[in-house]
């Protein structure tokens, strides 16, 4: 006899749970612009010639840049609460 699979766990408390890296990059760019956002973390993929698809192929194989990435995006998702809240 089999049995189901698990659900997956939730994690409710985890504001980048269920978020893909491609969003991440694409709101960040959309939020700060994409010179902003290479001032921010500097990397090549954000400050020559930047696109999504080019970005996402670095930070799939760059974790400490994908770590960047996300507490950025961590910071524009307060900001952006905090903004709407006044």
């Amino acid at each position: 006899m089999t049995t189901a699979p698990a659900p997956a766990p939730q994690q409710p408390r985890n504001p980048l749970h269920g978020i893909t890296l491609e969003r991440m990059v694409t709101e960040l760019a959309d939020y700060f612009g994409w010179y902003e956002l290479g001032e921010r973390i500097p990397v090549r993929c954000f400050t020559h010639d930047p696109s999504v698809s080019s970005s996402l192929k670095f930070l799939r194989k760059t974790p400490w840049a994908r770590e960047k990435v996300e507490g950025l995006y961590l910071f524009m998702l307060r900001e952006q609460k905090r903004d709407a809240a006044r």
